[in-house]
C-alpha cells in the first residue's frame, strides 16, 4: 500500500525542479498520486476497509489543494504536471 523508498526517490528525481528538491508542489502531488493509485488498487480486494478509505479521501483533498495552489501561482507548471501525471482525461 505504501510507496517504497526506492520508488519515492525515483518520483522525486522525475519531478524535482532542482537538485535536492523534495517539497515543491510538483513533487508532493506526484507522491500523493502514487499513494492514491496504490490505495485504489488495495480497495479492489478490500472493499470494506473504510479506515483506509478515509485516508484516501484525505490524500485526494490534499492533492486537490496543492493543484489549486499551483494553478493559482503558475498555470504553465500546473498544465505540465497534469499532462505528465495523466490526471485529466
Amino acid at each position: 500500500m505504501s510507496v517504497t523508498p526506492e520508488k519515492k526517490q525515483e518520483i522525486i528525481q522525475d519531478n524535482a525542479r532542482a537538485a535536492g528538491d523534495t517539497g515543491s508542489p510538483e513533487v508532493q502531488v506526484a507522491i500523493l498520486t502514487e499513494r492514491i493509485v496504490n490505495l485504489t488498487e488495495h480497495f479492489k480486494g478490500h472493499h470494506k476497509d473504510n479506515h483506509s478509505r478515509r485516508g484516501l479521501l484525505q490524500m485526494v483533498n490534499k492533492r486537490r489543494s496543492l493543484l489549486d495552489y499551483l494553478k493559482k501561482k503558475d498555470v504553465d507548471r500546473y498544465n505540465a504536471l497534469i499532462q505528465k501525471l495523466g490526471l485529466r482525461k
